[in-house]
């Protein structure tokens, strides 16, 4: 059994556009267990994927996405952000992504509002999907989203994502919240960054029913933090090295035993 779970974040960005059918299959091709991906909706309230609340960032376009009907989206290109010559990808839908890699690979779906019949719309197509939930996770930033999607999707995982630390607070300010704004959300497990992470805080949590999960783990001394805590589930942008990693962890047990 593997000591943790890997989820690419945006699927492989080093090799193609984020959030985009390549970088997804390139992640089901290295082995990733999960892929990360951020929905919003469009003017016309359809759900794509694509993390930014503006289009110039990567793409031929420019402007807020949320004032792009999907029709208008259909020949966006989406660019690799290090990478100009690479082949550009496009902005697809969240049910083109579930056709396309349900079944296949894990699915872990954040919604990213902030439009409150986010929940409703998103939850609307999950439904046509529930068999493929055992695979699947809706996160969000926004308790009250994650509460809506939980109403309309009854049994679906829902975890809440926890910022970044302000620089005021503590770690003890840290776990409290954390704790607290998971209730809140009614959250199966929370995400937490690697720096947020500590034995105090791992069990307080657990000691609430609520699951730890880590975000930006992109360096081996964060590999190491996480897995030394037990935690079952990290999210990165480095894969390749979170894979080795988690290879040399299955060597080292197998020759332990």
């Amino acid at each position: 059994m593997s000591p943790f779970q890997i989820v690419a974040h945006r699927g492989i960005p080093t090799d193609a556009p984020e959030n985009t059918i390549a970088s997804f299959r390139r992640a089901v091709e290295l082995g990733a267990d999960a892929v990360e991906l951020d929905v919003r909706l469009t003017a016309d309230r359809i759900p794509v994927v694509y993390h930014y609340f503006y289009l110039g960032e990567n793409t031929t376009a420019s402007g807020a996405i949320y004032d792009f009907t999907y029709e208008q989206l259909k020949n966006v290109q989406v660019l690799h952000k290090n990478n100009p010559a690479a082949e550009a990808g496009r902005i697809s839908t969240l049910r083109e992504i579930l056709e396309t890699f349900g079944g296949k690979i894990g699915l872990e779906i954040e919604i990213k509002g902030p439009e409150p019949e986010a929940a409703e719309i998103i939850g609307n197509i999950l439904n046509e999907y529930q068999s493929l939930w055992s695979t699947m996770e809706v996160t969000s930033y926004e308790p009250a989203l994650l509460i809506a999607l939980q109403e309309k999707c009854l049994g679906l995982a829902a975890d809440l994502l926890f910022p970044r630390s302000e620089s005021w607070m503590g770690l003890d300010v840290v776990q409290y919240m954390a704790v607290h704004r998971s209730r809140l959300a009614r959250a199966r497990a929370v995400h937490l960054h690697p720096t947020q992470l500590t034995e105090t805080a791992v069990a307080d949590l657990r000691s609430h029913g609520i699951e730890i999960h880590a975000w930006d783990v992109n360096d081996e001394s964060f590999l190491k933090k996480v897995t030394s805590l037990g935690v079952p589930r990290l999210c990165t942008d480095n894969f390749r090295q979170a894979l080795d990693y988690r290879n040399h962890l299955k060597i080292a047990h197998g020759q332990e035993r």
